[in-house]
């Protein structure tokens, strides 16, 4: 794919243009033409362009790759339709517990918080975790007491909340339910119902390259479970070496493959190029077992969005800075 886009500096017309570019995703899966309305579509492609327009305007005024790709993700954790933040699955207690990481190339710094039920931007707590604190992950009510005493959004419970998420859990206990009893199922589970994630890859006018995830999990998933969304070089990675790099798809595979990280390392190790080290990651994937997808830049602005199922919400900034989305193979 080509580089995204470029910056003429303004005071010297004559200097080298910089690279900028961004790309997101809102999860992959089984998405089915068939069972998604026009209007479902427009709505889902809209919310993309809103996502890659905050991102965006930022690298276009010159901003950071790291403040891109939060603003692009909190857009999707603010959409309904995308699992995360305000739209994420619930778990088989019918509760709501939301991953997310945020990763500098530059420095190698990063942040990640685990199984959170009251902040309402995953994503900009992650960033808090990176840049105010000590570590590199906070998980639960220690995460939660980071972000209240930092000032972080906290939100009750039903904020959460919406049908369609509410009607696939239940979707998926009636048929475990009938599995138990020996009837088996007619229950028709898409990786939809199951999970999905949201994220963001930037790379900025000053060479910089970001990464951010944020995820609900998995729908009817045990209390608890933290998939590859927070953990570093399984679910989200950035190196200005090489890459940036942000998952979606079986958080379980993604970690035991370490796929984020293996892209970076095919790269830096075996001199591979951005497409050949993503797809090579997402095939390590496959033969674990593991579906799903990834999208990465490189410090070329050139980008991935690869996927071995057979649809993925994603979009990117073209070299005109045009906005492109697309949702099926």
């Amino acid at each position: 794919m080509k580089p995204a886009s470029e910056i003429q500096p303004d005071n010297n017309p004559n200097m080298e243009t910089k690279k900028i570019g961004l790309a997101i995703h809102g999860g992959a899966g089984t998405i089915e033409r068939s069972k998604i309305t026009p209007e479902k579509e427009r709505e889902y492609r809209a919310g993309l362009e809103r996502a890659l327009s905050a991102g965006y305007e930022i690298l276009k005024r010159g901003g950071s790759s790291l403040d891109a790709t939060e603003a692009a993700v909190r857009v999707l954790e603010d959409d309904p339709r995308f699992n995360a933040g305000r739209g994420s699955v619930f778990t088989s207690a019918g509760t709501n517990e939301m991953d997310a990481s945020i990763m500098d190339g530059k420095t190698l710094k990063a942040g990640a918080i685990g199984s959170v039920q009251h902040i309402k931007n995953p994503v900009s707590l992650a960033r808090l975790v990176m840049e105010k604190s000590p570590h590199v992950m906070l998980d639960c009510a220690g995460a939660e007491a980071f972000a209240k005493a930092n000032g972080i959004e906290l939100v009750d419970q039903k904020y959460f909340f919406t049908q369609d998420r509410w009607e696939a859990l239940r979707k998926i206990k009636a048929a475990e339910k009938h599995r138990a009893s020996g009837e088996g199922t007619s229950f028709l589970i898409t990786d939809q119902d199951r999970h999905g994630t949201v994220g963001a890859v930037a790379l900025d006018k000053n060479g910089n390259l970001a990464a951010a995830t944020s995820t609900g999990g998995t729908t009817n998933k045990m209390p608890g479970r933290i998939g590859d969304t927070p953990v570093i070089g399984a679910g989200t990675y950035a190196n200005n070496q090489t890459c940036a790099v942000s998952c979606t798809g079986d958080g379980e595979y993604f970690i035991r493959a370490a796929a984020a990280h293996e892209v970076s390392g095919l790269m830096k190790y075996r001199g591979l190029k951005l497409q050949e080290a993503a797809q090579d990651a997402l095939d390590a994937v496959k033969q674990l077992g593991g579906s799903g997808g990834l999208i990465a830049i490189d410090t070329n602005a050139e980008i991935a969005l690869l996927f071995n199922t057979n649809g993925m919400y994603r979009g990117y900034v073209d070299p005109n800075g045009k906005f492109i989305v697309e949702i099926y193979r």
